[in-house]
């Protein structure tokens, strides 16, 4: 597999509305294991293919490092709740603010295999499809960040004696 290179903001492609996939071919195997290594590698927990150039209704998501989904033509049956929290996107390097989403959602769509599948999330797993189901439809966060974006102060890393 390999990397690919993450889109960041300024890039018009990250304002475009993806297509819909039709069919699973080969390409789009490789897209979809190149995505998770994108995403693993700058360790995030979510990566639409928007932003790594190609304007395809897929995204990949995993919050807890050992739970992958690939969502493919996702719909948002239902959401409930409401969560106020941070934020911050591989396409904007840097910066982080608050955004309101729900709490709880639920989504259907088509897994790797073109079967359908309806998964359920709450707190950081809604936040995060819902983020990312946004890629697809050609809207970054910074759209719905309540006050300022504010600068990603890198912790210290502390030297093992």
């Amino acid at each position: 597999m390999a990397l690919r290179n993450i889109r960041e903001i300024g890039d018009e492609i990250l304002l475009k509305k993806c297509k819909e996939v039709t069919q699973m071919t080969d390409r789009t195997r490789e897209l979809i294991a190149d995505m998770f290594d994108t995403m693993y590698e700058a360790d995030g927990v979510g990566l639409a293919a928007p932003q790594v150039g190609i304007l395809k209704r897929i995204f990949v998501i995993d919050t807890t490092g050992e739970d992958p989904h690939v969502f493919i033509n996702p719909e948002i049956l239902e959401t409930s709740g409401e969560q106020c929290g941070t934020e911050g996107c591989l396409s904007v390097p840097g910066k982080r603010g608050m955004v309101t989403r729900p709490n709880y959602v639920k989504v259907k769509a088509l897994d790797e295999n073109m079967k359908e599948f309806v998964l359920e999330g709450e707190e950081l797993l809604a936040r995060a499809i819902l983020h990312e189901n946004d890629h697809l439809n050609g809207i970054l966060y910074t759209t719905k960040v309540e006050g300022e974006l504010e600068d990603v102060v890198a912790e210290p890393i502390e030297e093992e004696k």
